[in-house]
């Protein structure tokens, strides 16, 4: 199958070159796929693409008439996806559900202790020659609560983890698992917000939950809280959270994604300004901590990244139910 991959970096070509082993033709392209970049996929017969390719119904309707009728989602969400424009034009899609459950939730907890132990700031410290401690005073985690929003293989994974630090975990999910419940206590989002100290998100955006965590949720929350987002971006209201920092009420942020981060992300910006004031205001905080979307680069992850799509491309081809077809479109 002929296919072309948007958002290609040098890792994408390499595990997905190794998994296609000559199977499917793959064109790599650097640029994301928006509607200005939508004709290079003419004539192909999938589009490969990323979390923060551009899959609205403008850009759907220009693959259509270039001909495209697979589109192969090299991630577990599909926000960025029109899927009622996808349903009516008839496109198969298809995602990666679970690729490496672990690589996010342990980048979640190695967001919790960097913050909470100032790990960068005691690293750079250092190389500067200052081994003064004033003002890198943590907190011991175990005996704190920890709130656990969304239980599915990230969160039930990031909940195992926090419990093994003996903290007491909190967890929130609208369908919950019994198998999680070892690992914490199922309770409702209002004493979730109420009780923790530290709280990590790890549900899909829906439009029930964008903005989620918004102003109403913080005056809800503890004086201090930490809070931890590795799912999607617009979970968290950045306005709303600003706000929170510069009132002292958000004790820690660690953010691995951001509700603009289309723009910024993925690539080198250190040679230009940056242009997004929310962005730029967040990183003035001292206790706020942001990586660019890096939870689930791990090797098994992209490996199984790759091993999925193509086995995705492949039922694509043959024309076999696709195993891996989004909810939303799923029989």
């Amino acid at each position: 199958m002929q296919t072309v991959v948007f958002s290609t970096r040098p890792y994408d070509r390499e595990y997905l070159a190794r998994a296609a082993e000559g199977k499917h033709e793959l064109t790599f392209l650097e640029p994301r796929l928006a509607a200005e970049t939508a004709v290079l996929a003419r004539g192909y017969d999938a589009v490969c693409a990323f979390v923060n390719d551009n899959l609205s119904a403008p850009v759907l309707e220009q693959l259509h008439a270039g001909g495209t009728r697979c589109l192969a989602l090299r991630s577990a969400g599909f926000n960025h996806v029109d899927v009622a424009t996808a349903k009516r034009l008839g496109f198969q899609v298809a995602h990666v559900p679970s690729y490496s459950p672990h690589a996010v939730a342990e980048h979640a907890v190695a967001l919790i202790l960097s913050l909470n132990r100032h790990i960068s700031r005691a690293a750079n410290r250092v190389r500067e020659g200052n081994f003064s401690l004033d003002g890198l005073l943590g907190f011991d985690l175990a005996g704190k609560t920890v709130g656990v929003v969304g239980t599915g293989k990230i969160g039930s994974i990031a909940a195992r983890i926090l419990s093994g630090f003996a903290c007491r975990v909190l967890l929130f999910d609208k369908f919950p698992k019994d198998e999680c419940s070892a690992h914490g206590t199922y309770v409702d989002l209002e004493t979730v917000w109420r009780e923790s100290d530290v709280i990590t998100l790890h549900c899909p955006l829906t439009p029930d939950t964008q903005h989620l965590v918004c102003s109403a949720a913080l005056e809800k929350m503890k004086p201090g809280v930490m809070l931890i987002n590795t799912s999607r971006g617009a979970l968290v209201d950045t306005r709303a959270v600003i706000a929170g920092l510069k009132s002292g009420h958000i004790g820690y942020l660690g953010l691995d994604v951001y509700e603009e981060e289309a723009d910024l992300f993925f690539e080198d910006h250190s040679l230009h300004v940056i242009h997004d004031d929310v962005f730029a205001r967040l990183l003035t905080f001292p206790n706020v901590l942001v990586t660019a979307h890096q939870a689930f680069f791990t090797q098994e992850a992209l490996a199984e990244i790759a091993r999925v799509t193509v086995q995705n491309l492949d039922e694509m081809q043959s024309g076999n139910a696709l195993s891996n077809t989004i909810p939303p479109l799923r029989s």
